[in-house]
């Protein structure tokens, strides 16, 4: 799959240097599939969340930090919403309009 705002990741790991390696393993794995629906997400990514309109929450580094992402599956593309702690993510809003 294609992914959009990588910038949003690698500014993320730049704060966070201990995400760099789970972030980059994240990209990977979606770069090299081209998931065609829901159930086929979650065979690869079981502990990611569908949180409504195209919205995805994936969990990295063992749950530390959260990416938020809108998936379309029928023009494989990802688009990365919101990369964050989990605190951050606690804080926001409406996560289907992110």
């Amino acid at each position: 799959m294609k992914i959009s705002n990588k910038h949003i990741l690698t500014s993320f790991a730049r704060k966070h240097t201990d995400a760099t390696h789970p972030i980059n393993k994240w990209v990977q794995v979606v770069e090299n599939y081209n998931f065609r629906n829901h159930n086929e997400l979650k065979s690869v990514f079981p502990s990611a969340d569908y949180v409504g309109n195209k919205r995805y929450v994936f969990n990295i580094k063992g749950n530390h930090y959260r990416l938020v992402v809108l998936v379309v599956f029928t023009i494989s593309r990802m688009q990365v919403r919101f990369c964050g702690t989990h605190a951050g993510y606690d804080k926001l809003k409406a996560i289907e309009n992110i």
